[in-house]
């Protein structure tokens, strides 16, 4: 298995050239294109990775994937590097990695959001405007709902846990019972 820190390198690379070039946007565009491909194609990271299969044939495929999906210079080269160093079947990690750091360098945060029932569109944009005010970051919400919660909600933010469950605040009364 290889190390996160080979995933971060690659990630801060293409991080520093996509912003030096000014194609921040395009370049996210095209690694979250080119992971919707690589999803939708499973085996397809596995022929990259073969080897079996010869470099030259690889890079024809890539270069008829670039072809049909066309991407900036910056985002080819990235992936011809990938192919080139055997590190392609690392593409989700990476993308992950980079998306990260890009995320960071723009103050933005990803928040998972659990609820019981789902939120009207006021309370979803009240939530975000109080998330970003206390993490003083933009704030991008990733919803979900369980049931189990019963009410209330549950937020992650990074490695912080935030919980406001009507199920967890039952648990805890039924432990002090249990403790008195």
């Amino acid at each position: 298995m290889i190390s996160s820190a080979v995933f971060a390198r690659y990630a801060r690379s293409l991080a520093d050239v996509a912003f030096e070039a000014n194609q921040e946007p395009a370049v996210t565009a095209d690694l979250n294109t080119y992971m919707e491909i690589f999803k939708a194609v499973s085996d397809l990271l596995e022929v990259f990775d073969s080897p079996a299969i010869r470099r030259e044939a690889k890079e024809k495929l890539l270069s008829t994937l670039i072809g049909r999906y066309p991407v900036t210079k910056v985002t080819e080269n990235f992936l011809f590097t990938l192919l080139r160093h055997n590190r392609i079947r690392c593409y989700p990690e990476i993308s992950e990695s980079y998306l990260k750091l890009v995320n960071n360098r723009k103050d933005i945060v990803s928040a998972q959001i659990t609820v019981a029932t789902p939120l009207s569109e006021t309370e979803i944009q009240s939530l975000s405007q109080s998330l970003a005010q206390a993490a003083s970051k933009t704030v991008i919400l990733d919803m979900q709902t369980d049931a189990d919660l019963l009410g209330g909600l549950v937020v992650q933010i990074e490695s912080t846990v935030y919980d406001g469950s009507i199920r967890t605040q039952l648990e805890e009364m039924k432990r002090r019972l249990a403790a008195t």
